[in-house]
């Protein structure tokens, strides 16, 4: 066991178990998401994996009986105030600064507006509405911060990515985030009562890099959704709703397009390949699914023009994003997904293609060494040179049954990553910060 947390061992030390359900138990959580809303498409502009956490982790929590209201800046005017996105789970628009084309890097001015808008939804309802606020990213956590501050309720906060990690592995012409994001996490990290991160790994660096109180940092990997996340009716099928051809090797790219997530990899690790054996072409699919995110959006056709300039655009295709379940399909036809990401905080769409029945390359970075089994339901690879990414998808190319027994194995290991376990070890994470505070007021008023 770590001194983080080995799953939830750290926030039982000292806590008796029985004791949490003493009292009001959490009924009601205010969760925030000020600089995504969990309704947008994946994939797209700052959606991404975070969004997909928060709806699902939101609808298994109301599941057992936890309502949650999510509030998200609103980036329309046609936008009800208010929308229900599953039984037990409310998503409130706020306005908060002008609907569109305000950058994430913009959103800091907007929070004083954003405040009040999830001041004004909890002025609406009776005193004790909210028992919690979990907040999610560093913008989240400052509304959080005051929000909690004011309704006497513990704050729960999910950092999800960290300026400093990210600085420290940027990629080649990446931005680095400004320092006022790195103070601004240094303050969410002293305010919460309770961190969540995705691995011990991320519980380390909060220590680490913000002076995180190993004792409030509780570990809770994230979840897939098994049941539309699944091997289905197999690649074949899969393929020929696509349109891919049957016996095509196809290394897939899925996710935001950004130097974070280093699609530019992939395509110099194809071209690599292709000088080592131009027969291959004829028999060489690269799907590339996602769109322009982040830093990504300055250059929005570098990677088309990238594949001119390497001669590989008659076998790299780019798709825009999809629904969740369009992206099980490719992932279901897909031969290797491929992440060469220089961070990642976990990496839920290595999780979701193992859930598929497909292997992973991926970077040995962040949360993705506990997402892949390396040489078991996938290969991490040390750093970013596209031939090293190159030689390991050679053995898919020369091993053709790799793939299947490796993406068996794949499926089973992703089966372990359920949301309802994600749910139910958030749910104790909220049990005891809630358990803290009251013995914390206690010990206060004596």
């Amino acid at each position: 066991m770590t001194q983080y947390t080995s799953r939830l061992s750290a926030l039982r030390a000292g806590v008796p178990h029985k004791r949490w359900n003493v009292g009001r138990r959490v009924r009601r959580v205010a969760m925030l998401s000020v600089h995504t809303s969990p309704l947008h498409q994946p994939g797209t502009g700052d959606a991404g994996g975070m969004n997909v956490y928060i709806v699902e982790l939101a609808k298994r929590l109301a599941e057992r009986d936890v309502e949650v209201e999510i509030f998200t800046r609103a980036t329309s005017g046609a936008l009800e105030p208010s929308v229900q996105l599953a039984p037990g789970v409310l998503v409130r628009h706020v306005d908060a600064g002008p609907y569109e084309g305000l950058a994430k890097e913009e959103l800091p001015a907007q929070l004083c507006a954003f405040t009040h808008g999830v001041m004004q939804a909890w002025a609406g309802n009776r005193p004790g509405h909210y028992d919690l606020v979990h907040s999610h990213y560093w913008l989240s956590g400052h509304v959080g911060w005051l929000a909690a501050e004011r309704w006497g309720v513990p704050l729960v906060h999910a950092m999800h990515t960290m300026a400093k990690v990210k600085n420290a592995a940027l990629a080649e012409d990446d931005c680095p985030e400004p320092s006022a994001r790195v103070i601004g996490e240094t303050q969410v990290v002293s305010a919460a009562d309770r961190l969540i991160a995705n691995t011990d790994e991320e519980a380390a660096e909060l220590v680490r890099h913000y002076d995180a109180a190993p004792g409030k940092v509780a570990v809770v990997h994230p979840g897939v959704n098994l049941d539309r996340f699944r091997p289905a009716d197999g690649r074949a099928a899969a393929r020929a709703r696509l349109g891919l051809p049957q016996h095509a090797v196809v290394p897939l790219f899925a996710g935001r397009i950004q130097p974070l997530k280093a699609p530019d990899v992939l395509i110099r690790a194809v071209a690599a390949l292709l000088e080592e054996e131009p027969a291959l072409r004829d028999r060489l699919v690269v799907p590339v699914v996602g769109g322009p995110s982040g830093s990504g959006l300055a250059k929005p056709e570098a990677l088309h023009k990238l594949a001119a300039r390497l001669g590989v655009s008659d076998v790299v295709s780019f798709h825009p994003p999809v629904d969740q379940d369009r992206l099980a399909d490719w992932y279901r036809a897909a031969s290797v997904l491929v992440m060469p990401s220089y961070s990642e905080s976990f990496g839920l769409v290595a999780i979701e293609a193992q859930a598929c029945g497909t292997p992973v390359v991926a970077a040995a970075v962040g949360g993705l060494p506990v997402a892949v089994r390396d040489g078991h339901t996938g290969f991490l690879v040390p750093g970013h040179d596209p031939r090293d990414y190159a030689a390991v998808l050679r053995r898919f190319v020369d091993h053709p049954h790799l793939g299947e027994s490796m993406g068996e194995a794949a499926a089973r290991h992703a089966c372990r990553f359920g949301w309802d376990t994600a749910a139910a070890d958030t749910a104790e994470v909220y049990a005891a910060a809630q358990y803290e505070r009251r013995r914390h007021l206690r010990s206060v008023h004596g």
